[in-house]
């Protein structure tokens, strides 16, 4: 029996189960564009965007806002090399991060060096949208019924994590496009509110605003700088699950799918450009230096628009998880199925995802500091997928001239992207610390 790898670059004797016709991200190819779109936003305009003002509050106005152009610009770049990386070599698809890695860097290097990144990326994710989607949930509840404010965010995060539970059986990607649909609607409707409801608290209410640092010392002051700037990056996440997303769009040679994909890109990127730039002035204008690390938490009057915003941002957060989850799933599924040998179907389907939305939801349960985690997080694990890791798979697969425009805004991406990864989470886990000494679990 001849030997063969498995899709890990592990050597594998025997025959291997191919099941991607049932895996998530492969079983079905029949996306339109405009589902790109849908995915697309609800995946890269996230909660984070909640933080930015905050982020502006630790870095500055000048800072901040360089740290945000900068961001965009190298994460659209980036985001144009994935898309057109997905299919480079003829007749083949990258479906997912880790096969472009292993195209790259080899087969058993290249998966172990994206695979964790890409992971822990997507699990860190689900961890902030179910903290972010409990204290949402509250908020909106605080604001209608004050009398539920004394329940702990613990019940709401649990509500949250139950629903959870049945929205993971959706069977693949495009199955997912109605919840998508609405996730991205709901994030340009909260982003709107968030906007107009700080602009106005800022044109009537801004008597004693201070646009100071938060910290009065100067290691704190750059603790908070390097917060911001992690913040900032878990605001550009969607390069994590974008060769998935684009493993659903149909493609021939006469029309590649790099061309329906881009298009959904570039109005998500418009999106993005129009919704952070908003809120993240209007808030730190509004608030200065004391906007809370969740901009929606700040904004008090009129009640029923600010409890409008915080349920949009509950339903989003439960179609954001889904995208990136989604991914984890076709991981856990292709090696119980193709290495371990299990029989796909319900049973398993049901089985695997459960037992992974109750740690991610145990996880949020315990350790629900928004801020920090943005920090924490965005530095560690984003940085890597969205800012730096495409660069470098460019420069090795399509090896431009030196000094030419992609040699030169690969080599400023991979090395800002490098700094951001090795200094943010310095910030954020300070953030987590400091708020550690006033905290009791489950509370």
């Amino acid at each position: 029996m001849s030997h063969q790898q498995d899709y890990r670059g592990n050597e594998n004797g025997g025959q291997r189960i191919d099941a991607s016709n049932w895996l998530p991200i492969t079983a079905s190819r029949n996306a339109k564009w405009y589902y790109s779109a849908f995915h697309n936003v609800t995946a890269v305009v996230g909660a984070g965007i909640l933080g930015l003002p905050y982020a502006m509050s630790q870095t500055g106005w000048f800072s901040g806002s360089v740290v945000l152009v900068l961001s965009w610009l190298i994460t659209f770049y980036s985001f144009w090399q994935l898309v057109e990386m997905h299919e480079m070599v003829p007749g083949k698809r990258f479906d997912r991060y880790p096969e472009l890695g292993q195209h790259c860097f080899g087969p058993k290097l290249g998966y172990w060096v994206v695979m964790p990144q890409q992971l822990a990326v997507q699990v860190a994710t689900g961890i902030v949208y179910g903290v972010t989607g409990g204290k949402s949930l509250k908020k909106c509840f605080e604001l209608i019924w004050p009398a539920w404010g004394d329940y702990r965010t613990t019940y709401f995060i649990l509500f949250f994590v139950c629903l959870q539970f049945v929205i993971s059986q959706a069977p693949n990607f495009n199955s997912l496009k109605g919840v998508s649909l609405l996730a991205a609607i709901m994030s340009i409707g909260y982003a709107a509110i968030a906007f107009f409801a700080s602009t106005i608290q800022g044109v009537h209410h801004r008597e004693g605003v201070s646009y100071g640092v938060r910290s009065p010392t100067v290691s704190g002051q750059v603790f908070d700088f390097l917060n911001g700037c992690g913040t900032i990056a878990f605001a550009f996440a969607g390069h994590s699950v974008s060769l998935e997303i684009q493993a659903t769009i149909p493609s021939t040679a006469e029309k590649p799918s790099k061309y329906a994909m881009w298009k959904g890109v570039v109005v998500a990127y418009v999106v993005v450009a129009v919704c952070y730039g908003t809120v993240s002035v209007a808030g730190y204008w509004a608030y200065g230096k004391h906007v809370e690390d969740d901009v929606l938490i700040s904004l008090m009057r009129p009640a029923w628009l600010i409890a409008l915003a915080n349920f949009m941002v509950f339903v989003h957060v439960i179609g954001s998880y889904q995208v990136f989850a989604m991914p984890v799933f076709d991981q856990i599924e292709q090696y119980l199925v193709e290495e371990r040998g299990l029989a796909p179907g319900r049973p398993l389907r049901i089985i695997c995802r459960s037992i992974y939305v109750a740690a991610i939801g145990f996880v949020s349960i315990s350790v629900p500091f928004f801020g920090g985690l943005l920090g924490l997080f965005g530095g560690l694990f984003f940085a890597s997928t969205s800012y730096f890791m495409p660069c470098i798979m460019w420069l090795v697969t399509q090896k431009p001239k030196k000094m030419s425009f992609h040699w030169t805004a690969s080599w400023i991406s991979i090395v800002l992207g490098f700094l951001l990864a090795v200094l943010s989470p310095i910030g954020g886990a300070h953030t987590i610390i400091v708020a550690f000494k006033t905290y009791s679990f489950f509370s």
